[in-house]
């Protein structure tokens, strides 16, 4: 019965190893495997074909835990037991319940021991089943699904897995004991005769393979380009919307200037007060310039073309204010009243139209407030319109999609329909091409013989020209030729080009492209060099127009100076004066009268209190 059991696992090895998904589909391998299977028995070939079945339906699943137990143990074991694994594990996960723990002990002890108990423990560990194979599964499959319907009942067989797992370590500890060697015997040999040459088998005919099925298309699993260009379109409308939200509210004050209230202006104008009052504009006062600054006044100063064009223009300002200063005198010593009230009168008008200005701006900040106020409003709105007609849009492009979809979906079952039918009439297609192939050899055969005597011809004339034709070269190979080539500078390249010309008159039209660069560079020299002598005569004669501001300004000091000296000498001129120098002592006599008098009334209150408290001490009031 194990070996039974053996050659079933063999057998279903055989075909699982036979099989390959880029040739044959899974239909009409099983198909052709049930025909050569037909000796077999009808339950034993229904076990096989489910078995196999099975494993290639099942592939993702065994490859995780088998790919895992060879990355393990894949040193000691062999490639060609990857079969025999993959069908273990699917006895043990799929079809446990149904064979029995007897049938599938039986199955696995007819195989390698040593090799069957190692898979055995690495699969039914419960640490590999509860944490990397039942992630690995729930990546393939729901997870609820596979810890209920594989998981759990590969933990509920764990049990009897385990006698299992004893008996076959108690068979290999039996299996290693030291066994008798067995007696060696004289085996005889073959003769060395001379074998002969196998017939050469008849090349067989190809068989027509089905074409690759194309890939499903990347934009099945992928989500349409509308949505995406929707939510960009909804990001931008968003960012644009806050963006005019934080410019209402940082700006929606700045427009509107509101008065402020009466308590505000009491305390700002008593903070000013208080600030005004810590100023000290008169605690001290300056001692003038020391005189040795005075004395170097007149030291020349060098000033840069900046400075010197600062100054000038400063100069212009002062004789321009001047001007206007003198010019404004001389008009108000005609009419000096009439002057006056009509700068008054321009005063008020000033004062009115800026006041004027200043609540028409007060206006014009509460409409724009009040119209920004009211964009916002329509922006939102807008907004809002906007955002219902994308939806509305969004959802025209989503039925359309859907209908694009099934419309798609109802073709590709069309066309499976189609492929189906095609493999159903592969058989009938096979006949009719063998013998179509047949009448064709036959027709071909009669023609050989021609064809093969005027390919021999031909390729005998091929060979005979091939031959003259390196004599001929082995000929011209063997002339000396000339290696250096004269090449006329005249002369252009004959191409019939629009622009082309000789190297001569290449070289021609460079030198005189060359020459007038030449002579641009030199007439730019000569214009930067006069713009440069125009702009150094120009600031000469800034500087010299500074030289006589200056001596201006040094004599209209030199003449104030001398007006004061002027006015001092006047002013003691007039002291020495008789008039004033009477008047100076009638003065201090009358200051020395005044003290006098001062003196005699201090005098004689005192006398007076003198006198009265005498009279005071004097007095006794009368006895009774």
């Amino acid at each position: 019965m194990a070996s039974m059991y053996g050659s079933l696992v063999k057998e279903a090895t055989v075909l699982l190893d036979q099989f390959s998904a880029d040739k044959l589909c899974l239909d009409d391998f099983m198909e052709n495997a049930s025909k050569t299977l037909q000796n077999m028995d009808a339950p034993d070939r229904n076990f096989l074909l489910d078995v196999v079945s099975g494993c290639i339906e099942h592939k993702k699943l065994l490859d995780v835990v088998v790919n895992a137990f060879y990355a393990q143990n894949g040193k000691c074991l062999s490639r060609g037991d990857r079969s025999t694994f993959v069908i273990i594990c699917y006895l043990a996960t799929f079809t446990m319940d149904d064979l029995g723990l007897e049938c599938f002990s039986k199955i696995v002890k007819s195989l390698d021991t040593k090799k069957m108990h190692k898979f055995l423990s690495f699969f039914f560990d419960v640490t590999n089943l509860t944490t990397w194979i039942q992630g690995e599964w729930s990546h393939i499959y729901d997870a609820a699904f596979v810890e209920k319907n594989w998981i759990a009942p590969l933990l509920r067989w764990r049990p009897e897995i385990d006698i299992l797992m004893d008996q076959l370590a108690a068979r290999m500890s039996s299996g290693s004991r030291a066994k008798k060697a067995p007696v060696k015997t004289t085996e005889p040999q073959e003769f060395c005769l001379t074998k002969p040459k196998p017939r050469p088998l008849p090349m067989p005919e190809p068989i027509p393979q089905q074409e690759k099925p194309k890939p499903v298309p990347k934009s099945t699993h992928r989500a349409p380009k509308e949505m995406h260009t929707i939510e960009e379109i909804k990001q931008k409308n968003r960012q644009k919307a806050q963006e005019l939200l934080y410019l209402a509210n940082t700006k929606q004050f700045e427009c509107a200037n509101p008065q402020k209230s009466e308590h505000t202006k009491k305390v700002m104008s008593e903070i000013k007060e208080s600030f005004d009052s810590q100023l000290k504009f008169n605690s001290f006062q300056s001692s003038g310039v020391p005189a040795s600054l005075k004395m170097n006044s007149s030291w020349p100063i060098k000033l840069n073309n900046t400075a010197i064009m600062r100054q000038e223009a400063l100069y212009n300002r002062q004789v321009e204010e001047e001007l206007r200063r003198m010019e404004r005198l001389v008009e108000g010593a005609q009419e000096p009243s009439s002057f006056l009230q009509w700068q008054k009168q321009m005063r008020d008008q000033d004062l009115q139209e800026e006041l004027a200005q200043l609540e028409l701006r007060r206006l014009q900040g509460l409409i724009s407030h009040k119209e920004a106020a009211m964009a916002r409003t329509h922006i939102m709105e807008r907004n809002q319109k906007a955002a219902q007609l994308q939806k509305e849009e969004t959802a025209q492009l989503m039925q359309r999609y859907a209908r694009k979809r099934l419309q798609e979906e109802k073709e590709m079952r069309d066309l499976v329909q189609q492929v189906a039918d095609g493999h159903k009439n592969t058989k009938a297609a096979k006949q009719r091409l063998q013998e179509l192939k047949q009448s064709i050899v036959k027709e071909v055969s009669e023609q050989s013989q021609e064809l093969l005597r005027q390919a021999l011809e031909e390729a005998q004339a091929e060979l005979s020209r091939k031959f003259e034709i390196i004599r001929e070269i082995h000929a011209i190979r063997s002339v000396p030729h000339m290696r250096h080539k004269f090449v006329d500078d005249t002369e252009t390249g004959g191409h019939d080009l629009l622009g082309e010309m000789s190297l001569a008159e290449l070289k021609e039209r460079l030198a005189i492209l060359k020459e007038a660069k030449q002579r641009e560079q030199e007439e730019r020299r000569e214009w930067i060099l006069e713009e440069k002598q125009s702009k150094q005569q120009l600031l000469l004669q800034q500087l010299d127009t500074i030289d006589i501001h200056r001596k201006a300004l040094a004599q209209a000091a030199a003449s104030r100076k001398e007006e004061k000296k002027a006015r001092r000498g006047l002013q003691q001129a007039v002291a020495k004066d008789e008039r004033v120098l009477a008047l100076q002592k009638r003065l201090e006599e009358k200051q020395q009268e005044h003290l006098r008098l001062k003196q005699r009334e201090s005098s004689k209150a005192k006398t007076s209190e003198q006198a009265a408290a005498h009279t005071v001490r004097s007095w006794k009031p009368l006895e009774v």
